[in-house]
């Protein structure tokens, strides 16, 4: 089983997806980098940003701003971050705590990413539990 966004509740929920889908290399994400990726979500094809933590771990995210909808890159594949080192959205400044992806600063303070599940199997970071 497969998880993906309810995108009216932000809640993860399951789908029945059983098709692999690689996102990325995980050696082409250094620890404590984020980069940008699609995939298909609940039927739709969605932005995602994918972070490799310091430890080496992934977690991924849609790339939707919870205050305006709108993308979190400033251009495609390229985040601002923090001097801390959190996330920064390009268009209205919120900041999200990284590896939690909380909303720590500006108008959406409190709520968070939506997070999507991914996992490393075979060198590849993929959609989706390990399963």
């Amino acid at each position: 089983m497969r998880r993906s966004i309810d995108r009216t509740g932000g809640a993860v929920v399951s789908s029945s997806l059983n098709e692999v889908v690689a996102l990325a290399p995980l050696d082409a994400l250094p620890p404590d980098s984020l980069h940008a990726c699609d995939a298909p979500v609940d039927g739709d094809n969605e932005p995602l940003i994918l972070y490799r933590d310091p430890q080496g771990g992934v977690r991924a995210w849609l790339n939707v701003c919870p205050h305006a909808g709108r993308r979190l890159d400033f251009a495609p594949g390229r985040f601002l971050r923090s001097k801390t080192g959190e996330l920064v959205c390009a268009v209205h400044g919120a900041t999200f705590a990284l590896p939690d992806g909380n909303c720590v600063a500006g108008p959406c303070r409190g709520d968070c990413l939506r997070a999507v599940p991914v996992h490393v199997a075979e060198g590849e970071v993929r959609l989706g539990e390990a399963g």
